[in-house]
């Protein structure tokens, strides 16, 4: 369970200093005016003295469950999210369709059969093909890596691989998921089984996409649990035959509509320049999707909300953009990147966040060296809620389409410590989140929108160095 922290609700005393401070130090900055100043603080206090992101998002997993795109989960989900921004006031509200991938799991099993009988938990990987109708049963060559694989190629013949690889990083780990199925189908297996990507397991196979080649024969492509993979490297540490029998009816439909959902509070000097505060709305099919992307998104409509309901309109349009179809394919973000082509020059900076919604930290920028220096006088405000570092990690997979644009990007850091326990598996449920860090990374996001959208001067870019 996540710990609350004593910054819900600030002491008067100790806010008002903090305010009086920042405002002081903001108002003999350039980039930043003396009313965003002040607002900045009136953002943060709103958002975290209310649960209403955490309802808000309780109400979209509890009603509508797993978001995968192709389901009638997702466009129900999209409706619903379209009828409470136009509730909600918020201007522009409309969904932009792309064409989406149709994955579907169908039913699977995998099965024990020697040395011992037992229930494999596992999930299909997605993008996988499925299994013969009756199923493969095959003897099982545990290997711990693809160089352990490849010196043991000449065992892998007509067996099916499991690669019992520990979690490290999850940019190091995740490559087990998505080329594992090439490398054991070049070494003649039949199929290929991974240990899911996380560091912590309750016996919870976690799913993901993968991918195949297509000058290599595709396998089936399935994971199960930490505890079963190290299960089965001391069995055949022993010596002892290891049996699986794996049952997947995956299949791959044609593509379908899907939409990623836009609503704005338009500026009311520079209307056509735009921040861009997002997540992505849907999620894999098990689960919630409550912290992969659910918070996330929810975060980013909650700091365009609160703007609306506190009168602010700042000088450039703050557009909220909840992302389709990052899980499997990335369609939303390239299908935004191609719409909105003409106006990539007027998009000032683009914020996300799927990090999950714990703790905030701060955020990680990608742009040009003078505008990571406005970027960090701008995060001071959000010390007060524990969110003031800016990092050098990156951006995420949706915005990260807009960086070849030279759009400035930024994505939402915060307390990763559990959040692969959870990530892509049935455990990513609303309980796993807490009202007052969610409140916390939506106010995080608001007031770094904010601030940045009413600054009088754009932040500079890499190319206005090189124009200079």
């Amino acid at each position: 369970m996540a710990l609350m922290h004593p910054t819900r609700n600030f002491p008067s005393g100790r806010f008002r200093c903090f305010r009086t401070v920042f405002i002081a130090h903001a108002a003999i900055l350039m980039c930043v005016s003396a009313r965003a100043a002040n607002e900045t603080v009136t953002l943060i206090d709103a958002v975290m003295r209310s649960d209403f992101a955490y309802q808000r998002l309780a109400r979209l997993c509890d009603t509508f469950g797993p978001r995968f795109c192709g389901t009638t989960n997702m466009e129900a989900a999209l409706d619903w999210i379209l009828a409470q921004m136009k509730k909600d006031g918020l201007e522009n509200v409309h969904g932009e369709e792309v064409m989406v991938p149709h994955w579907v799991r169908g039913a699977e099993s995998a099965e024990l059969l020697a040395p011992r009988a037992r229930r494999l938990p596992m999930l299909g990987l997605g993008g996988s093909i499925a299994t013969p109708p009756e199923g493969i049963t095959a003897e099982v060559l545990v290997v711990k890596s693809f160089a352990d694989l490849t010196e043991r190629a000449s065992e892998a013949s007509n067996k099916i691989v499991l690669f019992n690889v520990p979690f490290t990083s999850y940019g190091e780990t995740v490559a087990i998921r998505t080329r594992g199925a090439v490398e054991a189908a070049r070494v003649g297996a039949v199929a290929s089984l991974i240990r899911s990507v996380t560091p912590f397991s309750m016996q919870s196979p976690h799913t993901g996409s993968m991918s195949y080649n297509v000058a290599v024969r595709k396998i089936p492509h399935a994971a199960i649990t930490v505890e079963d993979a190290a299960m089965m490297q001391r069995m055949q540490d022993r010596g002892e035959k290891i049996v699986v029998r794996l049952n997947m009816s995956a299949a791959t439909l044609p593509d379908v509509p899907s939409s990623n959902i836009v609503a704005e509070i338009t500026g009311r000097e520079k209307p056509e320049e735009i921040v861009l505060v997002s997540g992505h709305i849907d999620s894999w099919d098990v689960g919630q999707g409550a912290m992969d992307d659910g918070g996330g998104a929810i975060s980013a409509w909650e700091a365009v909300r609160i703007m609306h309901e506190l009168g602010l309109r700042p000088r450039r349009t703050v557009r909220v953009v909840l992302w389709t179809n990052e899980e499997n394919g990335l369609a939303g973000a390239r299908g935004y990147e191609r719409l909105h082509q003409g106006e990539m020059a007027r998009h000032v900076l683009a914020i996300e966040s799927d990090r999950g919604t714990f703790q905030p930290e701060g955020f990680s920028f990608v742009g040009s060296d003078e505008a990571r220096k406005i970027i960090q006088t701008l995060a001071e405000p959000l010390g007060q809620i524990g969110a003031a570092k800016i990092f050098n990690a990156g951006s995420e997979a949706d915005v990260g389409f807009l960086q070849r644009d030279n759009v400035p990007t930024m994505a939402l850091v915060d307390d990763e410590t559990k959040y692969f326990w959870y990530h892509h598996s049935d455990g990513d449920t609303m309980d796993k989140l807490d009202p007052h860090e969610l409140s916390a990374c939506a106010a995080a996001m608001a007031a770094m929108a904010w601030q940045v959208a009413d600054a009088p001067e754009a932040l500079p870019r890499a190319e206005d160095r090189k124009q200079h």
